[in-house]
């Protein structure tokens, strides 16, 4: 591979995995803020949690947990989990390119 390439599939990686990370910061964040029950009429809060809401629309709801923290846990949680170990698994094979 020429060094232009692999520098150009290192800097892919990366943003890769700062995207991925900062996803997973972002729905970490609104567990933190649901936990400690922030301010749903701060406009910070409701930014991070309608990122995160869009965020983990595919696993918001998917678990059945009769308390609402946990539920919040599980959803968010496992998307943050998802998109973290999926884009650092994407980066990681890119730089092996």
């Amino acid at each position: 591979m020429s060094g232009r390439r692999a520098q150009a599939t290192g800097q892919a990686a990366k943003i890769i995995a700062v995207v991925a990370d900062v996803m997973g910061v972002v729905l970490g964040l609104w567990i933190l803020m649901y936990l400690l029950d922030a301010n749903r009429a701060n406009d910070l809060v409701q930014f991070v949690h309608d990122v995160a809401r869009w965020l983990a629309g595919w696993s918001h709801d998917l678990f059945t947990f009769d308390d609402a923290w946990a539920r919040v846990v599980a959803g968010y949680g496992l998307a943050a989990v998802v998109y973290v170990f999926v884009g650092h698994a994407i980066a990681g094979r890119l730089r092996r390119y």
